[in-house]
């Protein structure tokens, strides 16, 4: 079940509970039934396979699955929102990672600014902090792709307050006044003594990689979202609250 879902057993009852505690109206297709409709969403969101795909898995039809991840996704993401930290939480003092990834998804036409210069498809960019050791500790809303990673951080204000010394990131944010590697200059060789700094920073830096592609096993985010454009904010949201509940 963990392998399909996400989520092991014990886990995904203590999701059934608390979906059924919290009280939300949760209309699912009556030929599933709450169980089955969240395993099917689950399995949607843990490895993306397509609804025909899910549905042929429970004797059902496409549409009849399609209804129940949207019925239940905005769900997810309500009675589990209270997991999924904010940058409020990012505690001044403490020393965190930074980096950006992006979430990919289909090219709608009416969406140009989705494409991404730098990965050379269309998707979203988030920005990550994790701790020093790749607890993620903030993931940012999602911004067009075509933003670059240090526009986004500073979109987001995440170092707003805080000493940005204290955060240690790839060339990508140097201008900041963070901890990065010491970029090349053009035309010319690094010094011995950047190139051994520049090493060192990269080598703090991959927790947070780790953390990135561990989050990323929730398949939807690492690869296609189908889904309408406007769904995405919320799918990301349900999706971090999963991560949460499974990494308390």
């Amino acid at each position: 079940m963990k392998n399909s879902t996400g989520l092991d057993v014990i886990v995904f009852q203590e999701l059934i509970d608390i979906i059924i505690d919290s009280h939300h109206e949760v209309r699912v297709p009556p030929v599933l039934g709450l169980v089955a409709a969240l395993k099917a969403t689950l399995m949607y969101l843990r490895r993306n396979r397509t609804q025909a795909d899910i549905a042929d898995g429970y004797g059902a039809s496409q549409p009849t699955i399609s209804r129940a991840i949207t019925a239940l996704v905005p769900v997810i993401a309500a009675v589990l929102e209270h997991l999924v930290p904010v940058a409020e939480d990012v505690a001044p003092g403490d020393v965190y990672l930074i980096d950006g990834t992006l979430l990919p998804c289909w090219s709608w036409t009416d969406r140009p600014d989705l494409y991404s210069g730098k990965h050379h498809t269309t998707g979203v960019n988030v920005q990550v902090a994790s701790s020093l050791e790749g607890r993620i500790a903030w993931v940012s809303d999602p911004l067009p792709g075509s933003t670059h990673d240090v526009t986004a951080l500073d979109t987001h204000g995440l170092l707003d307050g805080h000493d940005p010394t204290h955060f240690i990131a790839d060339n990508g944010y140097i201008g900041r006044q963070m901890t990065t590697p010491v970029k090349k200059p053009i035309g010319h060789e690094l010094p011995e003594n950047d190139k051994t700094y520049n090493t060192s920073v990269n080598k703090l830096r991959w927790p947070i990689e780790r953390a990135i592609s561990h989050l990323k096993n929730w398949r939807i985010l690492h690869t296609d979202y189908r889904r309408p454009f406007n769904t995405l904010q919320t799918t990301l949201t349900a999706v971090l609250g999963l991560y949460f509940l499974t990494n308390p």
